[in-house]
């Protein structure tokens, strides 16, 4: 029989819909295009963070080659566009080609580099992530080192940011959605269980595969969503901005920073380093010394609080909250000089 707490589930309800209220008055309350553009980015990795653990964090395969999906979004968007000459507004039906050829893409990648497994996996992962920056460099219908440019959107620029952070909004809202109903899933014990011992995993009865492949698919759709979007917002895409090993690096130390394998954590890990190094690298006069911050932010998390914030701070209320208070007469003895 399993106990819940109505307590504990109401105050995360609550302060869920407090986040989700302050998310939604954001631009109305910050409408400053410099504030509003924190708030797109924030949100941007929010996002992919989430789709990015919903696979890594869940089955314990460490992925830095999620850039492939974000990069292949951004860059099938722009050729589709270009291609079938679309214009304006209509560009954002794309949106669904960004996410299905990320899938598609994540099924061959899977089956390829989920044969193997822990440190192997990365090295795979992060073999396939070059192999893809160097197609972008070289092929022709990618632009080369020109990249593409997006279709121009017709918006006034008084909008123009706060129509992309609802847009970035509405996808972290669904990513952080199927990552919660994926965990409370027998899909998501499925993926626990690999992550805790494959092998016994395997003789319960998990298709390992499947189930890693399936969730490394949808990781990898919502990735490619959200480079589609990031694509329009900053209307051109290059072989260094499309396909950045930093963008990996950026979303696994926002996971570990919240807590790896949380819903929250991800989440919060992106609220707190995006608008962070955002804000240092336009403060710096030395581009690359934001990357080495944020490095050494990677390094300090791993040492001193590997768990995460969530996990850490939850861990550390539950044992305020189990600490048994002193009997009577001890508490009247306390109380005397």
């Amino acid at each position: 029989m399993i106990i819940t707490n109505p307590g504990s589930s109401t105050a995360k309800r609550g302060a869920v819909t407090v986040l989700l209220v302050a998310a939604i008055v954001f631009p109305v309350l910050f409408s400053n295009p410099v504030d509003t553009n924190y708030g797109v980015y924030a949100l941007l990795y929010a996002a992919v963070a989430s789709a990015w653990n919903l696979f890594s964090g869940f089955s314990g395969y460490i992925s830095l080659g999620h850039a492939v999906f974000f990069g292949s979004g951004a860059y099938v968007l722009g050729i589709a566009a270009r291609e079938w000459n679309v214009q304006g507004n209509t560009v954002f039906v794309l949106l669904a080609l960004s996410a299905v050829t990320a899938a598609l893409i994540a099924v061959p990648f899977g089956l390829i580099a989920l044969r193997v497994r822990r440190h192997t996996f990365i090295v795979v992962t992060i073999a396939v992530f070059f192999i893809f920056q160097l197609m972008a460099f070289n092929f022709w219908f990618t632009g080369g080192t020109t990249g593409i440019s997006a279709p121009f959107l017709p918006w006034s620029p008084v909008r123009f940011n706060d129509t992309f952070y609802y847009i970035m909004l509405a996808i972290a809202v669904a990513a952080t959605a199927v990552a919660w109903a994926i965990r409370r899933s027998r899909f998501g014990l499925q993926l626990r269980a690999i992550r805790d011992d494959e092998d016994r995993a395997r003789g319960l009865g998990v298709r390992a595969m499947r189930v890693k492949l399936a969730a490394f698919v949808i990781s990898g759709a919502f990735t490619g969503l959200a480079g589609g979007v990031w694509f329009l917002y900053l209307a051109q895409v290059l072989p260094q901005s499309g396909f950045n090993p930093l963008f990996d690096l950026a979303i696994v130390l926002m996971a570990f920073l919240g807590g790896l394998g949380s819903i929250a954590g991800p989440v919060l890990g992106a609220l707190l380093i995006e608008p962070g190094q955002l804000y240092l690298y336009t403060r710096l006069t030395n581009g690359y010394l934001s990357e080495i911050i944020l490095g050494g932010v990677f390094l300090a998390v791993v040492l001193f609080l590997p768990r995460g914030i969530i996990p850490t701070g939850t861990e550390l209320l539950g044992k305020t909250r189990k600490r048994p208070s002193p009997p009577a007469p001890a508490r009247e003895l306390a109380g005397r000089p």
